[in-house]
């Protein structure tokens, strides 16, 4: 497998949509993204980067191509979320945390969601 590299936004987005349909058409992808829609050559363009990246790969299915995801939507997530702590928060979760709980008003519940989930890692640990 090749060594996974960030994705731009509109990479990102028909990813999302592969990921959600499993396996698609160009179509397929275009009715997942937002308004406005891309014009078909610009998904199919950015489809055979994202093969070219290895991130789907595609069937033939008559005189169309149905794309798929080769890279696991929760494998991605994990690179994108370690790039974004290493890059803007020199490799620290508690930084991150502390941007969250600083800069975004976290709701008491979404803080105590976020003590269950330490509480549970700790426990797991032991």
């Amino acid at each position: 497998m090749n060594e996974l590299r960030e994705l731009t936004k509109a990479e990102e987005q028909v990813m999302h949509a592969i990921w959600k349909l499993q396996k698609t058409n160009v179509h397929g992808i275009i009715d997942e993204l937002p308004e406005p829609r891309p014009a078909y050559n610009t998904v199919s363009t950015i489809v055979r980067i994202l093969e070219q990246k290895g991130f789907v790969g595609h069937e033939s299915k008559g005189r169309t191509h149905l794309y798929f995801a080769l890279i696991a939507k929760d494998n991605y997530r994990k690179f994108a979320v370690t790039n974004l702590v290493d890059g803007y928060f020199s490799g620290s979760l508690s930084k991150l945390v502390s941007f969250f709980v600083d800069k975004e008003n976290l709701k008491l519940e979404e803080v105590d969601e976020i003590l269950r989930l330490i509480e549970q890692q700790k426990d797991q640990k032991k």
